[in-house]
């Protein structure tokens, strides 16, 4: 066999060992994706606690002093 081959046959022990990456690799990913739903989830609760920004109020006009009165 060439040394691509015994990579790939893994010594003979690739029935085993090809369907246990399979497995992790399929374990990481569905942790990442349930990690990612649960931020999102967590973003949404955080904007509906904190509400639309406040509101303000309009700077005082250039053409009538602050306190002036008349």
């Amino acid at each position: 066999m060439t040394a691509t081959g015994d990579f790939w046959a893994m010594g003979g022990y690739a029935a085993y060992v090809w369907p246990a990456y399979a497995i992790a690799l399929l374990a990481l990913v569905l942790l990442l994706a349930g990690a990612l739903r649960a931020l999102r989830q967590a973003e949404r609760q955080l904007a509906a606690l904190e509400g639309p920004p406040p509101r303000r109020r309009p700077a005082p006009r250039a053409d009538k002093p602050a306190g002036d009165l008349a």
